[in-house]
């Protein structure tokens, strides 16, 4: 290899140079990188024509790649990445979300977020990267501290298999029972992944919640089960109609609610329906599954009154 080359002077390697800046995100303007390669303007130009002739005779459409010009700015830059990669904004409110969920194991968690910066524009990282860097070191998992990324990955499968399982599972008083069920769905509602599945000898005729962390030695049976397209069962509607992931049979409930923001009451109860107001006191008529539903009401205190 000869050492002594200057690359500067080297057109292909000054092109290849400014396509891999734009795609790492940086903004480019003419005269900087003019004086970096000791070659004029107009010579820059004609490489970002060259580039932009590339980009529009490979297999990306004009649409998913383009060298853009930010007249504001100054220089030029790939929209792409606009697109494509994860604004700062938006990787924060994603990481935020997963901090405040508490629901994954800390190493776990940390692998998250790190796939999560590397999503973010470089020019951006560092800064998304501080923001969340005290809250992820200060990070407290919940008690029971397992991995759930597998299970919930494999739950998946059994799901879109439509396979019926067998598994191991602890309930709250710490008693373990084997479970086979028909599995139907994953939810994450207060801190925790729930699996909702039939029982597989159908012995219920509403779904039963399981949290899947207690979940143990899950197995998949070889066994297959098929639900017909009309009786399929919707994921957002139940979760308009289940508290707190309790189950149980389906419940009309009516009450009164007089406190200061029936707008908390709609926001916690998907169903709910304003069917009567007066003097400030709602009358309000919901579904809901199981007796969840009567924790919640139980918690507004005098705010609520159960009619039926």
């Amino acid at each position: 290899m000869n050492l002594s080359i200057d690359y500067r002077g080297n057109k292909g390697f000054r092109l290849l140079s400014i396509y891999e800046r734009l795609n790492k995100g940086e903004l480019l303007t003419k005269s900087k990188i003019a004086i970096e390669f000791g070659v004029s303007e107009k010579t820059i130009q004609r490489d970002i024509d060259d580039l932009r002739a590339y980009l529009a005779e490979t297999h990306f459409s004009e649409k998913e790649i383009l060298i853009k010009y930010n007249k504001s700015k100054g220089g030029y830059y790939l929209v792409r990445f606009e697109r494509e990669w994860l604004t700062n904004q938006e990787a924060l409110a994603l990481s935020k979300i997963l901090l405040e969920s508490r629901a994954f194991q800390k190493e776990e968690l940390n692998g998250i977020i790190k796939k999560l910066m590397s999503q973010v524009v470089p020019n951006d990282r560092k800064t998304v990267n501080e923001i969340v860097k005290n809250e992820l070191f200060q990070y407290i998992p919940l008690k029971h501290n397992k991995k759930l990324l597998s299970p919930i990955w494999e739950l998946s499968q059994f799901i879109s298999k439509q396979e019926i399982v067998t598994f191991a599972y602890t309930r709250q008083d710490g008693i373990t029972k084997n479970r086979n069920v028909k599995p139907v769905a994953i939810m994450f509602s207060e801190f925790y992944f729930y699996l909702i599945a039939f029982m597989s000898d159908d012995s219920k005729d509403f779904p039963t919640i399981f949290r899947i962390d207690r979940i143990a030695n899950l197995i998949g049976t070889k066994q297959y089960f098929n639900i017909p397209y009309k009786d399929k069962f919707d994921d957002g509607e139940f979760r308009k109609r289940v508290q707190f992931m309790y189950s149980g049979e389906l419940r009309k409930i009516m009450f009164e609610f007089n406190g200061p923001s029936i707008e908390s009451v709609l926001d916690k109860l998907p169903t709910a329906e304003i069917i009567g107001e007066k003097n400030g006191v709602y009358t309000i008529r919901a579904e809901a599954y199981g007796n969840g539903i009567n924790m919640w009401l139980k918690s507004q205190g005098d705010y609520v009154k159960l009619l039926e």
